[in-house]
């Protein structure tokens, strides 16, 4: 049995993400309704001849409306807070008690992928291969958090952090692809600095809650704390990056 995990405390996570689901709804609504049409194209720029041939022009492949893809990783999160909340809660409690929350895991791996893609957007980074590339690091680093759960059970006779680091190693990249577009730019927006430096800050501050949580660290060692803390961290990161990519898209 996880430490922490007692029944008053589940209740309580239930309101949580009851009450989640209806913020992240809410702000998911409003931000359809204000959405204008700016989008930014994902462009594909391929080899015309042999190993070594310069590439063709980048070509513009499809249009990503930006309002609606805050909307939809806005959406993805409600929908993972209610049905854990009601549909699934009995699965979301169970895995608690056990020390692991797979939904959690899988949220994540839909919505901060989008929420990343979102960012390289703004940096520049529009490339159909360097996409694909943002979108497996960063599936690759929540799976890795899912494999620390996993092989960490309550009980457990020691702790290993390996899959933390390794996912750590995996998820780094994206960011140093989008701080290497943004510092070798000469005319990027003040906006689009500061997304990057406050959703960095948010997206490794869910790592660093990780951390505490298997270093037994403080009021860490409770792991219904760490699970309260990951809801905390997914109001405050998705809600200000969507408004603060929505302002962006107005600027646009």
């Amino acid at each position: 049995m996880a430490p922490g995990v007692t029944g008053e405390r589940l209740a309580g996570l239930r309101y949580w993400n009851l009450g989640l689901a209806l913020l992240h709804l809410i702000q998911a609504v409003v931000i359809v309704l204000l959405a204008g049409s700016f989008s930014i194209s994902v462009t594909s720029s391929v080899p015309e001849g042999p190993p070594g041939t310069e590439a063709s022009a980048p070509e513009a492949l499809f249009d990503v409306p930006i309002g609606g893809a805050v909307a939809v990783f806005l959406a993805l999160a409600a929908l993972d807070h209610l049905l854990t909340a009601t549909v699934f809660r009995d699965i979301y409690e169970r895995d608690l008690r056990h020390g692991i929350n797979r939904f959690r895991w899988m949220e994540y791996a839909l919505s901060a992928t989008l929420m990343v893609v979102l960012i390289g957007f703004y940096a520049g980074i529009t490339g159909l291969n360097a996409v694909i590339a943002v979108v497996g690091a960063n599936i690759g680093m929540i799976l890795f958090g899912w494999i620390e759960e996993t092989m960490n059970p309550p009980g457990r006779a020691a702790t290993t952090m390996l899959p933390f680091w390794f996912g750590t190693l995996v998820g780094v990249t994206p960011w140093f692809s989008i701080a290497y577009n943004i510092v070798a730019a000469e005319t990027a927006p003040g906006f689009v600095y500061g997304i990057v430096l406050v959703q960095a800050t948010l997206f490794f501050s869910f790592g660093l809650n990780q951390w505490l949580q298997y270093r037994g660290t403080g009021r860490w060692s409770d792991y219904a704390y760490g699970e309260k803390s990951y809801l905390v961290l997914s109001l405050v990161a998705k809600s200000l990056l969507a408004w603060q990519i929505f302002a962006g898209s107005l600027a646009g």
